[in-house]
């Protein structure tokens, strides 16, 4: 078994020496072949020159990405799995949070049968008006994703190869990627894992995340469901829209039949507004599925497979 443990990270000069002695520390004369992937997110503090001291120290364990400028934590997760090596893939944050001597027990739970191991942070040392929100979000997101997680969004996991290389990482999606796993047929858990106080530097994160990160779950719920199907959503908005107006244009125009005279009445704009709505969402419909039609091709995600050379 090989392990890699990917590392993105921003502006984190002081913490990846640190973090990388306690890698180590807790790996080295352990019969564990390991890799420890770097991927600097467009850091300006001198990271950089960081990185590549340990590089120097730390061969041949340190591998090391960087970007041109800041892309985001999404993009330095996907990047630093697809070049990962290992049959087993850690991530974890640069800032000294998390802990790497929890490594061997997460190594442990996927030995008996886990395909992602989520940390589980019970304890945090992060401010209360951070952490309350935090704790709601995550009850929210559990209950609309259906994963049981305390904290969905805890960088530091655990995955076997094929999960998290299957995973489409992008935007803020990496706060979801025990539900994306867990949707795609794996068994995930989590485990409480120590949180320590940041001791360089200040959070990257603010309250603008759970706007991001709300607007990306809708994304996901909404690919999830209707990537191959566009017009089930669109076309049912588009039917009941269709349907309301022109029920309540027959209802005027059966009373014309009757009393041959009729006010133009806002319901009666109204209508037909809803019925010329209904008509443009059928179309979307329409048009969304033949652009799946012409650029999808199925994927499906494959755990196993035993093929002769």
């Amino acid at each position: 078994m090989k392990l890699s443990i990917v590392v993105p990270l921003l502006n984190e000069k002081e913490s990846v020496p640190l973090l990388m002695g306690a890698i180590a520390g807790t790996l080295d004369g352990k019969g564990i072949s390991y890799e420890v992937v770097f991927v600097d997110d467009g850091s300006t503090d001198g990271s950089f020159e960081a990185l590549k001291e340990l590089y120097e120290r730390y061969a041949p364990h340190v591998r090391i990405f960087r970007f041109s400028r800041n892309y985001g934590k999404s993009a330095a997760l996907s990047v630093g799995i697809e070049k990962a090596n290992g049959d087993i893939i850690i991530t974890m944050d640069a800032d000294l949070q998390d802990d790497p001597a929890v490594i061997p027990e997460m190594l442990t739970m996927i030995d008996e049968g886990w395909d992602l191991v989520s940390g589980w942070k019970k304890k945090r040392y992060d401010p209360v008006f951070f952490t309350a929100p935090s704790k709601l979000w995550n009850a929210c997101m559990s209950f609309i994703t259906g994963v049981k997680l305390h904290d969905l969004n805890c960088g530091f996991k655990a995955y076997r190869a094929v999960v998290a290389k299957g995973l489409d990482i992008y935007g803020e999606r990496h706060r979801y990627l025990p539900a994306l796993a867990h949707w795609d047929g794996y068994k995930v858990t989590e485990m409480p894992v120590p949180h320590h106080p940041r001791k360089f530097g200040a959070s990257k994160y603010g309250f603008s995340k759970f706007f991001k990160g709300t607007f990306d779950l809708l994304t996901i719920l909404f690919l999830r469901k209707y990537l191959k199907n566009p017009m089930h959503f669109f076309g049912m908005i588009g039917i009941l829209l269709a349907i309301a107006g022109c029920a309540v244009l027959a209802y005027f125009g059966v009373e014309w039949l009757v009393t041959r005279h009729m006010h133009l009445r806002p319901l009666i704009l109204l209508s037909i507004g809803s019925v010329i709505m209904g008509i443009q969402f059928i179309s979307i419909g329409l048009i969304g599925e033949l652009i799946t039609n012409v650029t999808h091709h199925d994927t499906y995600t494959i755990r196993e497979f035993l093929e002769r050379p």
